[in-house]
């Protein structure tokens, strides 16, 4: 039979509560999270599954509005009675039903579950009426641990909230930003959690391991769809024929086909990523993301942003230059090799692994010219793809910014090593869209290369 726990997550208005249950359930469409206060105004419940039987129930409550004037409805404890018994016969009262009804909400739910999850706003100075707040919860009968949330806030008074909880004995407390979770703090909140509750140390830390697990299974999903999107765009090729070349117009549509095509496989990377992390694609802050809104382009192919990758790689015929042909703003990042740059097409060929050399001499000797993206293409595709990864794997589901990938962001030096694992899939045009056992190969070996990036 599968253990049950339930978890209430209580705290002062606006703290962060419905933002903590989005990033620990994972789920970007639980409630409502507003700057506006009071958002939350019913008790809703939502449910973490691990893989081992163990769920956890976690109950979202209203904030306390008024703990000021509720401390004091609770009126003094009496000596025959306990702190519960006391919150008990208040629920009884009238105004439980009508002056209280929000915080009364609170209350039921805290007496219903195995353990509380206090949320705390670290930006917020202690007033007196979270100590009233405090009081109430701790009077409860039911184990305690604070959350301080928005700690890396440069307004954060983490050390005055240290102190008052201290006050009140909650020496346990958990360091936690629900819109960007500090390396591990899951786990930690899940183990503070069982040292609150002895009974319940094996299904608690049973989570813990099932959280870590599902992290470490997402990261090895992400960076497997990213080698997969990068041996495709080494893999793109096509051929112009001499016709085709001569036609300027032509040429310059075959290039920007080319050049959508190889875009267009971005940025189904891209959106797999955000599934894989269970971000939405409306969500307005990852709209932003430059692959999404059509200034991939910008991105990809901006001939500042490959001269600075070409300037990384330095090695090949002309890294920046392609093949035979200039970085400008028409044919930035693509490579087209001809007979008239027939040394640069072996030196390219060698270096780059443009496919069996015999092929690309046929080619040039007979007046075709084959496009394919230049290693600077693939090292910067590699850079965000790889940091876009990172940066959702590390985001919150509660954040309501921008992607930073700046923040998150992944050194091209990093990459030097994945260059070479790319190179097999020039000579096999089918792998843009077809798999094959060499492909699952040359995969594996891309895979053990980019998971040396951290």
């Amino acid at each position: 039979m599968a253990e049950r726990l339930a978890l209430a997550v209580v705290g002062h208005t606006n703290a962060g509560k419905t933002s903590l249950l989005r990033t620990l359930t994972r789920r970007r469409d639980f409630g409502e999270v507003s700057s506006q206060p009071g958002t939350t105004r019913h008790v809703e419940a939502v449910e973490l599954a691990g893989d081992d039987g163990v769920r956890l129930r976690f109950l979202d409550t209203p904030g306390l509005e008024d703990p000021i004037g509720l401390l004091h409805a609770l009126g003094p404890l009496r000596a025959d009675m306990t702190p519960p018994q006391r919150i008990r016969a208040f629920l009884a009262t009238r105004a439980a039903d009508e002056a209280f009804e929000q915080e009364a909400k609170v209350l039921r739910a805290l007496l219903e579950v195995d353990a509380a999850l206090f949320v705390i706003d670290a930006r917020e100075p202690v007033l007196a009426k979270f100590r009233c707040e405090v009081e109430i919860l701790a009077s409860c009968g039911k184990p305690v641990l604070p959350v301080l949330n928005f700690v890396r806030d440069a307004g954060s008074r983490e050390a005055e909230w240290g102190a008052l909880l201290a006050d009140f004995a909650l020496h346990a407390q958990v360091r936690f930003d629900a819109v960007a979770p500090f390396d591990g703090a899951e786990r930690q909140l899940y183990d503070s959690l069982a040292l609150l509750l002895p009974a319940r140390q094996a299904p608690l830390r049973a989570v813990a391991g099932f959280v870590e697990r599902e992290r470490a299974a997402r990261d090895e999903a992400g960076r497997r769809l990213v080698a997969d999107a990068l041996l495709a765009l080494a893999a793109l090729r096509r051929t112009l024929e001499r016709d085709e070349l001569a036609d300027e117009a032509r040429k310059a549509a075959a290039l920007e086909a080319f050049r959508a095509e190889a875009l267009e496989r971005a940025r189904r990377a891209v959106r797999e990523l955000l599934d894989l992390h269970a971000f939405a694609r409306s969500d307005a802050e990852l709209a932003m993301l430059p692959w999404l809104d059509g200034r991939w382009a910008a991105d990809l192919f901006h001939p500042e942003t490959l001269r600075d990758a070409g300037a990384r790689l330095g090695k090949g015929a002309a890294i920046g230059a392609g093949v035979g042909l200039a970085v400008d703003a028409a044919t930035a990042g693509l490579s087209l090799g001809a007979a008239a740059a027939l040394g640069a097409t072996i030196g390219g060929a060698i270096s780059q692994g443009f496919g069996p050399l015999g092929r690309r001499l046929a080619d040039a000797l007979q007046g075709r010219e084959s496009l394919s993206l230049e290693d600077s293409v693939l090292l910067v595709a590699a850079q965000r793809l790889l940091g876009l990864h990172l940066a959702l794997q590390r985001r919150g589901h509660a954040a309501e910014g921008r992607v930073e990938l700046e923040r998150h962001g992944v050194a091209m030096e990093q990459l030097q090593n994945v260059l070479p694992a790319l190179q097999p899939a020039r000579a096999h045009p089918e792998w843009a869209a077809e798999d094959s056992p060499r492909r699952e190969a040359a995969r594996r070996e891309l895979l053990a290369r980019l998971r040396q990036v951290a």
